[in-house]
């Protein structure tokens, strides 16, 4: 299994964000990217960094202006309000598709904004080499390999296509998962993370050619909120190309496991010919933002399932906080994928 790292994601370093009305420290730290890259080492993988793609894969899945804003973003915000300030919105334009959530933490996101993913100096350079990973990963599996694993960070997943949302600017998985439809007619996008993939969701909504499906929790009650619901199945061509698989907060190890076969028949039924997984450690029971309950046994059964579709597969780094078993869950499951596709 080929492995992508580039060291220059470690580069945005956010201090603080708000969560229920208060600041705390920033969960999406360059540290969770570390533990997994010496993990990496310590079982043998060999890690690459990737080449320069360029704009266009990311142009390709993301509005151009908002690509554009990005690179200098942080120093204008720096030249107009201070370097002390946080480098945040505190204006919007309004509410976006999706559904207002009964949860009160939701409903003031729904008419305000989202303050999770602030700006810092290496902001830029991390996202666009995020980005690039999951494009060399893609290009890693267009090109014969049976599966590439892309340890991106930032995240990516809750990045929609005009907006950074939820620690996230681009969205890696999209990005590899529309980058792979050159060589594979149809990909599939399964997003295993505990959060829905809402800015996935966002961008591949209308699309045939990407199927795309979620396990998560309620978004009426659970973060990130508004999308993710089980009546959004995808629209135009997109009709039935979307799945939305919730989960009972604290769901038990078997129920997430039920889960992913339900999605998985799925994938089968789309006749995939290419998956991508956004992989997400934060379903562990231990992780600093859980809400059900995965142990490092768990996350190698989902490796096993996931590996017995048979496709050439791009994995995509996204959630798995700085919780007790990260190392252990990702050495889990990636250590069980490499066997199970050798």
């Amino acid at each position: 299994m080929k492995v992508f790292f580039d060291a220059r994601q470690l580069g945005h370093a956010p201090a603080v964000y708000f969560r229920r009305g208060a600041a705390m420290p920033h969960q999406e730290q360059p540290q969770r990217a570390v533990i997994l890259r010496d993990m990496l080492k310590s079982e043998g993988f060999e890690i690459r960094p990737p080449r320069d793609h360029g704009l266009a894969p990311i142009k390709a899945v993301h509005n151009s202006a908002y690509v554009d804003f990005l690179p200098d973003a942080h120093a204008r915000f720096v030249k107009s309000a201070g370097s002390e300030a946080l480098a945040i919105p505190t204006m919007h334009p309004g509410v976006r598709r999706g559904k207002e959530p009964r949860d009160i933490h939701g409903q003031l996101g729904w008419w305000m904004t989202d303050t999770s993913t602030p700006l810092t100096p290496g902001s830029w350079d991390a996202a666009y080499w995020s980005a690039q990973t999951a494009v060399e990963a893609a290009e890693g599996v267009m090109s014969g390999a049976r599966a590439a694993y892309a340890l991106c960070r930032p995240p990516g997943h809750h990045a929609m296509r005009d907006c950074a949302n939820g620690f996230c600017f681009f969205n890696n998985a999209c990005i590899a998962a529309h980058h792979m439809t050159s060589t594979f007619k149809k990909v599939a996008l399964i997003d295993i993370d505990v959060h829905t993939g809402n800015g996935s969701l966002d961008i591949l909504y209308e699309r045939g050619d990407i199927f795309f499906c979620s396990l998560h929790p309620d978004p009426a009650t659970y973060p990130t909120f508004y999308l993710g619901h089980a009546d959004e199945t995808g629209s135009g061509e997109g009709a039935g190309k979307s799945l939305n698989i919730l989960l009972e907060q604290g769901a038990s190890q078997d129920a997430v496991l039920s889960a992913l076969d339900k999605g998985i028949a799925a994938i089968r039924d789309f006749g995939a010919e290419a998956l991508v997984v956004s992989l997400g450690f934060d379903m562990a029971a231990d992780d600093p933002l859980a809400a059900v309950a995965v142990y490092p046994d768990g996350f190698a059964e989902m490796a096993r399932r996931l590996a017995a579709l048979t496709l050439p597969t791009v994995l995509v780094q996204e959630g798995g906080y700085l919780g007790p078993s990260l190392a252990d869950n990702a050495r889990s499951f990636l250590t069980t994928f490499r066997e199970a596709t050798q």
